[in-house]
């Protein structure tokens, strides 16, 4: 009888903690800061996870971006120097560096004291978790929210929303929000908006539905975009991450079609695109 009810205490015991994990103002655990310069927000245990392998990539990899790289970096740098700063939406192309971009400031700054959290879409329901485990913290803290877009219906659209400007309480001034996206608006646009706006139907006031679209995106302080690489740029991509990866015998003839053609097959002339492709090449040459 005793082994039974002790089981039963067990099993109480289990679902009250996994109860306490899920209760919106559950406080979190203190996350370990002194492991890495890089964590991951986990929204289903509301945890700050290190990330000890973070991707080393330096901002002089990131070639063909060089205005992008600018006006980010002297936002950053103002950030972790104490100074005003804007959160930032990095938008266009595929492949061309949005991501990259950030990481490579982590490694730029992360001695200066910056940090970055990488969170999820879902995860921006848990912001003010977030600002209270960073506020008063000496470290400087970007919240970085990768291939961000959204539907006017989910959760951490709105949450996002008030955060970035529309929130009684503010975020603490040691945190920015950097997010990318393919999206400039992060949401959908449908032919029908356009239309809603020369077309009166049933809505009294329909070119509110195309404010509610662009609302957000217009409460990042700074909006930098990327296009796609024209063939010179990508072949100069490619001729960086092939002597990255050892080649020594520079873009000949040979290379350059082989690179032209990788491009070809997928459809893209992208920084991602020339750093796979320069990975095979130098992987099949031995």
């Amino acid at each position: 009888m005793s082994t039974t009810t002790d089981n039963l205490l067990d099993k109480a015991h289990a679902l009250l903690e996994r109860l306490e994990r899920l209760l919106p103002n559950a406080v979190p655990a203190e996350p370990a800061w002194n492991e890495a310069c890089a964590f991951r927000w986990d929204h289903q245990q509301r945890l700050l996870r290190p990330v000890v392998n973070f991707q080393r990539i330096e901002l002089g990899d990131l070639l063909g971006i060089e205005p992008q790289k600018q006006r980010i970096g002297q936002n950053t740098k103002q950030f972790v120097q104490g100074g005003t700063a804007n959160n930032v939406l990095l938008s266009g192309a595929r492949g061309t560096g949005k991501s990259s971009l950030v990481k490579a400031l982590l490694n730029e700054y992360a001695e200066s004291g910056l940090r970055v959290i990488q969170i999820d879409k879902q995860g921006l329901v848990d912001l003010s978790l977030i600002i209270g485990l960073v506020q008063g913290r000496p470290e400087r803290f970007i919240l970085y929210c990768d291939d961000l877009s959204f539907n006017a219906d989910e959760d951490g659209y709105q949450a996002l929303k008030a955060a970035l400007d529309g929130d009684l309480v503010a975020l603490c001034d040691n945190l920015l929000i950097y997010a990318t996206s393919n999206r400039r608006h992060l949401m959908p646009d449908y032919m029908t908006d356009n239309l809603a706006t020369k077309y009166v139907g049933d809505e009294i006031h329909p070119a509110e539905s195309v404010e509610e679209k662009v609302s957000l995106s217009e409460r990042f302080g700074l909006w930098i975009s990327f296009y796609p690489f024209s063939q010179d740029e990508y072949l100069d991509i490619a001729a960086h991450w092939l002597q990255h990866h050892g080649w020594q015998q520079g873009m000949t003839d040979e290379v350059r079609r082989a690179a032209l053609q990788w491009a070809l097959g997928r459809g893209s002339r992208s920084g991602r695109v020339a750093g796979q492709f320069a990975r095979d090449w130098c992987g099949r040459q031995g």
